[in-house]
């Protein structure tokens, strides 16, 4: 059986259950359950590896109404993986008596200093633990029937084994139909970016080995789990070089289901402890406390567009870029957060390019600060079926500022008039961006603005192609004499066909 076919018949045992509400509440449910599997999986793995290797799910104590409590082992494998096991009223009242409370409420222990085996490793035991609290701070247990939680809970031991080589490299499937739901159950600017594109935008920006990549609204990780397979296959060769990768990313996400999802993919590519993705709103922080060590050396992004921020946000921002829209926000963080030389992949939709107001203020400062060489215009279509909305990906790099903006239309791929759920957008169309990137000339796809052109344009950088293929029409005088010969030949081919039937059967009588 298929890891995409587990999960629907995974979700197909919810729909029964009566606590389980909606698809969001489904897909809440199925990924705090996966997120214990492949967190126990990854487990027996460090353990083999790791001679002073500790779980945070074993000894867990916490505070409940003044009371200190102790758990056992709450790692999968000691209440989840026997078949056998506890099942009906007693697992439902172990799940919400006992595994929830300390998972969400659990004493870290002490902060340990020191370089030694034995501080490493008390240090590396309290990281674990609070990546396992933050990512259950905000996690709910809706089923509401011990015994079809139990029939999940054994599909899932059944069917998915992180430990194994195939499986893992099939994950991807379980992503995708994951997302599927979420994106059908979410709100308007909750849309998540289509795998070529995340791939593209890495692959153009080009993050490299010892570089610290951030995306401050990582949603499930798509961005991020790109950026580490790039980094990975291009210059990770040692141990001491992995090591160094995993703590190059970082990631914010202030919703809770994502966050959760971002957490769990990051251990499916590898990043054992991803502790440099926090569950928080990355608005929330003021300009101006941005320090030189906060800044990064890679941003790669598709932050929320169409929704506002709440009341209070703007302010966090200098006077002449307060708005409460959310994409114009994040633009001007990701500029902020920025070293000198830093490179930038974002997508953002039409309305930041020919927005007025406090937008020109943020073009204006963004040509100035940095070098905003490139914009690829997607088709519509390209978050279809769940928003027809047309977007950019904005190529960036802070330092220097912008002399002229090269343009390049994307389209649609031959006989398609708009993408959908069957015909998604594939990292293959990408292909002709890729190979003009490095030799940049004008065609009918590309062609390039200067910075005097947009300042004339009041910093509009919605700029339609003035390359692109006329559409002419003849004279319809002419187009009717045409189609009076095209008839008349016609008539003729008619006749003459008779006339050779007619003349066969004649030779048959």
């Amino acid at each position: 059986m298929s890891l995409s076919t587990t999960v629907k018949s995974i979700q197909d045992i919810m729909r029964k259950d009566v606590g389980v509400d909606g698809d969001a509440q489904r897909i809440g449910q199925l990924v705090w359950l996966l997120f214990l599997k492949i967190w126990d999986d990854r487990e027996q793995e460090l353990e083999l590896m790791e001679d002073a290797f500790q779980s945070p799910l074993v000894g867990i104590t916490w505070q409940e109404n003044g009371e200190r409590k102790k758990a056992g082992d709450l790692r999968w494998r000691a209440w989840a993986a026997d078949p056998e096991g506890i099942t009906g009223d007693k697992l439902l009242d172990f799940a919400n008596s006992t595994l929830f409370p300390a998972l969400k409420t659990m004493d870290l222990g002490p902060v340990v200093d020191g370089n030694d085996a034995k501080a490493r490793a008390a240090q590396a035991l309290r990281s674990r633990k609070a990546l396992v609290k933050s990512v259950f701070s905000d996690t709910y247990q809706y089923m509401k029937s011990g015994t079809l939680l139990k029939q999940v809970i054994i599909k899932i031991q059944a069917d998915i084994d992180y430990n194994d080589q195939e499986n893992r490299h099939l994950f991807g499937d379980i992503y995708e139909q994951i997302l599927k739901g979420l994106q059908g159950a979410g709100n308007a600017g909750e849309y998540y970016t289509p795998r070529a594109v995340t791939q593209f935008a890495v692959d153009m920006v080009d993050p490299k080995l010892g570089e610290v990549i951030l995306d401050p609204a990582c949603g499930t990780g798509g961005f991020l789990s790109c950026a580490i397979e790039h980094v990975r296959s291009n210059e990770v060769k040692t141990a001491k070089q992995e090591a160094m990768l995993q703590s190059s990313v970082r990631g914010v996400e202030k919703k809770p289901l994502p966050y959760l999802l971002c957490v769990t993919n990051m251990i499916v590519h590898g990043i054992d402890v991803p502790t440099g993705v926090a569950l928080d709103n990355t608005l929330s922080r003021p300009l101006r406390e941005i320090t030189f060590r906060d800044r990064v050396d890679v941003v790669v992004t598709n932050p929320p567009f169409g929704g506002m921020e709440e009341d209070g946000i703007e302010n966090n921002f200098p006077s002449e870029f307060r708005t409460r829209s959310t994409a114009d926000l994040f633009l001007v963080f990701i500029m902020e957060m920025l070293k000198p030389g830093g490179r930038v992949a974002v997508v953002l939709p039409d309305g930041t390019l020919f927005g007025e107001g406090v937008q020109t203020r943020i073009k204006e400062r963004l040509l100035s600060e940095c070098d905003l060489h490139t914009i690829v215009r997607l088709p519509n279509g390209v978050f279809s079926p769940y928003a027809s909305i047309k977007t950019n990906v904005l190529f960036f790099t802070k330092g220097r500022p912008t002399k002229a903006v090269w343009y390049y239309e994307h389209p649609y791929p031959e006989g398609y008039k708009s993408y959908s759920k069957t015909k998604p957008i594939r990292i293959e169309e990408f292909e002709p961006e890729k190979k003009w990137w490095g030799k940049r000339k004008e065609t009918e796809r590309a062609w390039k603005v200067t910075l005097k052109e947009i300042k004339e344009r009041g910093y509009n950088l919605d700029i339609s192609n003035p390359n692109a293929p006329t559409l002419t029409h003849e004279d319809p005088d002419t187009l009717l004499a045409r189609y009076d010969r095209e008839r008349g030949a016609a008539a003729a081919l008619r006749e003459e066909l008779k006339k050779v039937l007619a003349a066969a059967l004649e030779g048959r009588a």
